[in-house]
C-alpha cells in the first residue's frame, strides 16, 4: 500500500539515507533529525513521505516563497525517490502533496531549482506539467 504522509522527526535515517543515495549529499543521521525537527517546527515548511507498506521510498521539502515582484508560490527544496522505486507515480505523488498545499495556502504555483545535469529529473518535472523559466548559476558563500 502506497501512502502520502508529513515526515517525522523519525524519519531522520531514512531521508539522510535517500539525500546520499539520490543526491550524492553526504549528511549525519544526527544533524539530518537536528534540521529535520527544527524544519517540522514551521509553518513556513512542510515535508512529505511517500512509503510503501510504511516504508519510506521518497519525500520532498516545500516552504514559502516570496517576494516584492510575484505572488506567493512554494519552492521545493528537495525531492527525491528511492532509485529502487522509480516509475511508480511516487515523485508525482509527492509533487501533487506540495500542489495541494500551495493550492490550500492561496499560492500562485509552485517552483523549483534543479541541478544541469540531472536531465531525468527535468524531463520528470516537464512531464508533470513544470516548465523551464531559465538558466541560472547558484551562487553561495559559507562561514
Amino acid at each position: 500500500m502506497i501512502t502520502i504522509r508529513n515526515a517525522e522527526p523519525d524519519d531522520a535515517a531514512s531521508i539522510a539515507q535517500l539525500n546520499s543515495n539520490e543526491f550524492g549529499y553526504v549528511y549525519p543521521v544526527s544533524k539530518t533529525k537536528l534540521q529535520l525537527e527544527s524544519i517540522l517546527k514551521k509553518s513556513s515548511d512542510r515535508i512529505f513521505v511517500v512509503c510503501i507498506d510504511d516504508e519510506i521510498a521518497g519525500y520532498v521539502h516545500a516552504c514559502d516563497y516570496e517576494g516584492t515582484y510575484f505572488d506567493p508560490q512554494k519552492n521545493i527544496m528537495a525531492i527525491a525517490v528511492d532509485g529502487s522505486h522509480r516509475g511508480m507515480g511516487l515523485g508525482r505523488m509527492l509533487l501533487e502533496a506540495v500542489e495541494d498545499w500551495a493550492k490550500l495556502d492561496g499560492c500562485s504555483g509552485v517552483r523549483l531549482v534543479s541541478g544541469m545535469n540531472r536531465e531525468g529529473a527535468h524531463l520528470f518535472y516537464e512531464h508533470c506539467g513544470y516548465k523551464l523559466r531559465k538558466m541560472q548559476k547558484n551562487y553561495i558563500k559559507l562561514f
